[in-house]
């Protein structure tokens, strides 16, 4: 497998980690965090799925498609919780969920 053919897969998880590291810490910088519990949490389950999958990928791992289906189901449950929010970083952290779920599943299947 090569790393460069699947560029846009790793570039799509890296940013769904950043966009999820992001929003894990602008939740807790809230007046009161507190009803945020389980957007951070997934926010950083998220991030390190992403962040898993990217590596495997990039190292060509004979178990990334099998990363990038469990990724691909993280980002789902993130980008549901993210969207439950109207703050502009769970919106934009939502929208990274939903693509690089999209992404993830495709190189799965393929």
């Amino acid at each position: 497998m090569d790393p460069v053919l699947h560029l846009p897969f790793i570039e799509a998880a890296s940013a769904c980690a950043a966009a999820c590291h992001h929003c894990a810490a602008s939740c807790l910088r809230e007046n009161d965090p507190k009803p945020m519990a389980r957007c951070i949490a997934l926010d950083l389950d998220c991030a390190a799925m992403c962040e898993l999958a990217a590596a495997t990928v990039a190292r060509g791992s004979e178990v990334a498609k099998v990363v990038a289906k469990g990724c691909a189901d993280v980002c789902d449950r993130c980008a549901a919780e993210c969207g439950q929010h109207p703050m502009a970083h769970c919106q934009r952290c939502a929208d990274a969920c939903r693509r690089c779920a999209k992404v993830c599943r495709e190189f799965g299947a393929a």
